[in-house]
């Protein structure tokens, strides 16, 4: 078709699917596209479920880390209830840190001696047992308040076996470049379940019962079992080599740690923000005492409990431009005092809205710090040392808070639960700063492996 104008024909004018495309319309495309390019750069890295046996994992961890924060709640929830004391629950640092040390570590060398598939199924049946024996006490009440600490003793033997054998194995299954988004992926899920267990649990707790948490917490840990049990086996890289789990082994990665100026470091910098910072042992009390919550536990306890977590999810979801980050030491070291500010505020909030929304800041900070502080031990650490670097992760990152819990619950009983937690998240920011200034290799630490 054309069209005729005072000089004579012109142009022929297409239409349908081969018409030209407009200036106008080609800009708008492009900016639409750009668009579209910078919203998935922001959002969740999610390439690592394009592969099947880590998307397995990911996917029953969605229940199980449900399950595992209902115990969560429980056991300080029974022990406050059992003895009206934060000091009681406090207890649950000592009894949680000495078999979280002894088996991390254990734990890690035998990462590196054994096939990691069987030592998950292994430490993740202990588990699921342990929570079985704590449903039995809380149900009957044999036992007090000492039988539950022992069993939670038991449990985290267990926990700290699993968790440097789940760790090690992520490298295994993914490309190197892919495990900040893993690890992203991973902290966003359990943190997710961080929420919905504890908000669960408050309304669970006045209605079917304390004890129930703890069946409901085994028998989502079948989930996980099933997802270990499709793994391929995964074992150690040892060119032949017969390795074992003892004393000397364990020695060797503690010198392999010291070794290494930037691994030793992010384990010191975890120690300050969690020995420091963390202040769960006082929600208890502040959720009683502060916020009307009925004796036992009830929303305002929950939602204490699910703030952290939420504020993690919440980075975590628009984590995507993380894996592009190489200045990993200075996010470290800035994410860790965005957790201390947070604690701090955390402590002089005087109503729940205030309270919870300072946590969900505190556990942003707590995101970026751990996404890239698991990346550095995962890249930096050959896989002949990867188990019993994570047997060391494992002890700083679930040690230190245990050891807060230790200080946190007779500085509630002294000074009251607020000033001890606002004295906790000055300690955190003024502790990163004095370690980056001793350290400041840590500071200047690139990225090994970037994208």
């Amino acid at each position: 078709m054309t069209t005729s104008g005072p000089d004579g024909p012109t142009k022929p004018i297409t239409t349908g699917p081969d018409a030209p495309t407009s200036p106008t319309a080609r800009r708008g495309d492009s900016t639409t596209r750009r668009i579209g390019r910078a919203i998935r750069g922001v959002l969740t890295d999610t390439r690592p479920l394009r592969t099947p046996a880590y998307r397995r994992l990911w996917t029953a961890g969605i229940v199980t880390v449900i399950g595992a924060q209902l115990s969560v709640v429980a056991v300080p929830a029974q022990i406050y209830q059992l003895t009206g004391s934060s000091a009681y629950v406090g207890l649950t640092g000592l009894f949680g840190l000495v078999p979280l040390v002894v088996f991390g570590l254990w734990g890690g060398a035998i990462a590196d001696a054994m096939d990691r598939r069987t030592l998950l199924l292994f430490s993740g049946a202990g588990i699921a047992l342990s929570s079985l024996a704590l449903w039995v006490t809380a149900a009957s009440g044999v036992g007090g308040v000492w039988l539950v600490l022992v069993l939670f003793a038991v449990q985290t033997a267990f926990l700290a076996v699993n968790q440097p054998a789940r760790n090690a194995v992520i490298p295994r299954l993914l490309p190197l470049d892919q495990i900040p988004a893993a690890n992203t992926l991973n902290m966003t899920v359990f943190q997710t379940g961080a929420i919905a267990g504890p908000l669960l649990a408050g309304v669970l707790i006045p209605t079917i019962g304390l004890p129930t948490l703890y069946l409901l917490d085994a028998i989502a840990l079948l989930a996980t079992l099933w997802a270990t049990w499709k793994l391929p086996p995964v074992p150690p890289e040892t060119n032949g080599e017969r390795r074992r789990a003892g004393l000397r082994e364990i020695a060797a990665g503690f010198r392999y740690a010291a070794l290494h100026a930037v691994l030793l470091v992010s384990f010191l910098m975890d120690v300050v923000a969690m020995a420091f910072g963390m202040p769960r042992v006082v929600f208890p009390e502040i959720a009683q005492t502060v916020f009307g919550d009925p004796p036992g536990g009830g929303v305002a306890y929950g939602a204490l409990f699910a703030a952290i977590p939420a504020g993690m999810v919440v980075a975590g979801l628009f984590s995507g431009s993380l894996h592009r980050v190489r200045r990993q030491g200075v996010a470290v070291t800035i994410a860790i005092c965005v957790w201390g500010v947070g604690i701090t505020l955390f402590g002089l909030a005087g109503s729940l809205w205030l309270a919870v929304l300072f946590l969900a800041l505190a556990g942003a900070g707590d995101l970026v710090s751990s996404v890239f502080r698991m990346s550095i031990l995962q890249t930096v650490a050959t896989d002949e040392m990867r188990g019993r670097m994570q047997g060391v992760f494992a002890v700083v990152v679930a040690g230190g808070p245990r050891v807060a819990d230790m200080w946190h619950g007779p500085a509630a009983d002294w000074w009251g639960p607020g000033v001890a937690a606002s004295i906790g998240g000055v300690l955190v920011v003024v502790g990163a700063v004095v370690v980056v200034a001793v350290f400041p290799v840590f500071w200047r630490y690139r990225a090994v492996h970037g994208t």
